[in-house]
């Protein structure tokens, strides 16, 4: 399953992946020539990153690139070992299946795309991050994060991968944002965080799942306003 696009951008000496627009050939060639050559070791005593942390950085560049050529059900754990240069053993030491593996590639390479904003609005922050988190799903990032929900309902491995390396990273984040928002006096301090997080994104997931309408950006502003009337002092 080759999209025809550069998923990612790489940040020489950063561990994390970057999602990025349609490309050449030209330049998908050359990043992906950048991306294997950037994480061999340094010969030079005392230069480069330790062996481990270059080991996880061109396991984690391996697995979103063949997310890219692939799709999630085709990629197999020796693949990536193959494409990262590293051993099955030395990936299962770090992951304890594929799909972690994979969840956890897609969500550090997302990550920038979906950064939560923490400024003196409220609502314009939890639009903003609703918009970019529907934008995400409606790209070509969201096949594959529809692939993990959807494998999510049937497979138990990863479902449970899913809510580790995903589900519960992601509402970590947001709850420290909500938690920020509520010293502010932006957000009643009286609140379930738990639930308001289910009441910005469940009605999201359903859509994303029942597929009875489509996601978009002025549904995620919709959700946002409605939550609003009810979250702030």
């Amino acid at each position: 399953m080759n999209y025809g696009t550069e998923w990612f951008r790489i940040e020489i000496g950063k561990p994390r992946l970057y999602w990025r627009g349609a490309q050449s050939g030209l330049v998908m060639k050359k990043t992906i020539q950048r991306l294997r050559t950037a994480g061999k070791p340094c010969e030079k005593k005392g230069c480069g990153r330790p062996l481990d942390e270059e080991a996880s950085r061109r396991i984690l560049h391996a697995a979103v690139e063949l997310l890219d050529e692939q799709g999630f059900h085709e990629v197999t754990s020796e693949a990536i070992a193959q494409r990262a240069g590293v051993s099955k053993a030395t990936i299962y030491r770090r992951w304890p299946d594929k799909a972690s593996l994979l969840i956890e590639a897609f969500r550090e390479a997302v990550a920038p795309q979906i950064a939560y904003a923490d400024t003196d609005s409220l609502r314009d922050d939890l639009r903003q991050q609703l918009r970019d988190f529907t934008k995400m799903l409606m790209g070509q990032p969201g096949r594959v994060f529809k692939a993990f929900v959807a494998a999510a309902q049937k497979d138990p491995e990863v479902a449970d991968a899913f809510r580790t390396f995903w589900i519960k990273p992601r509402r970590m984040q947001a709850k420290k944002l909500l938690i920020r928002k509520q010293e502010k006096g932006q957000l009643r301090t009286d609140l379930d965080l738990d639930a308001v997080l289910d009441m910005l994104y469940g009605p999201i997931y359903f859509r994303l799942l029942r597929g009875h309408a489509p996601i978009s950006t002025k549904y995620a502003e919709t959700i946002a306003d409605t939550a609003l009337d009810g979250l702030q002092p």
